[in-house]
């Protein structure tokens, strides 16, 4: 019973924890950028596209088509980032936590 009581107290830490966390990555903005940063996108951690930056040494109408897949690829890895960011959280919030081998938090 000690030990289903133990159980129910980490659980209710951790769902704190993952508010926490989740408000944070609300907050916390991450860039990226492709073709050398001719095209920059900023979004928040959790996804959400803030700012997107284009040079205007690529917008010629004969290269709308290039600019797209830059702008595409700024997001890509803008996202990538927000991914390893979200990662290293989960990684520290369940640090103590007895978690099965393979079990993914999100």
């Amino acid at each position: 019973m000690a030990d289903f009581l133990k159980m129910m107290k980490q659980a209710a830490e951790l769902k704190s924890k993952m508010e926490a966390i989740q408000a944070e990555m609300d907050q916390t903005i991450v860039d990226g950028s492709a073709g050398g940063g001719l095209v920059k996108v900023s979004m928040s951690a959790k996804g959400e596209l803030k700012n997107v930056k284009i040079d205007p040494s690529i917008l010629k109408p004969d290269d709308a088509e290039i600019v797209e897949d830059l702008v595409v690829a700024a997001h890509a890895d803008a996202r990538r980032k927000a991914d390893a960011l979200m990662q290293d959280k989960m990684k520290e919030m369940a640090g103590g936590l007895p978690l099965p081998p393979g079990l993914k938090l999100f």
